[in-house]
């Protein structure tokens, strides 16, 4: 089983989306400590990140050596991959 955390940046995008779009990602992310690698999941090329799809919506994590998933950033499919 994994353990997630959060990056303070990752926490405060969440929170500006609207409750059940954020419940939905909080459902999603929650299930990801059973198994990071289900069929929403996909690791992006190029780069050590995944990325899971819920939606519209994604959610940029990594997997640490250590069974830590740590979240770096949540938003609309359309931002997420911007990078700034």
């Amino acid at each position: 089983m994994f353990e997630v955390t959060w990056e303070k940046r990752a926490l405060q995008e969440l929170k500006k989306l609207d409750y059940f779009i954020s419940k939905r990602i909080l459902k999603k992310v929650h299930e990801l400590k059973e198994d990071p690698f289900s069929s929403d999941t996909k690791k992006l090329k190029s780069t050590k990140f995944y990325r899971l799809r819920i939606g519209t919506y994604r959610v940029l994590f990594e997997i640490l050596d250590d069974k830590l998933i740590k979240i770096l950033k949540v938003g609309h499919r359309k931002n997420i991959y911007k990078i700034k």
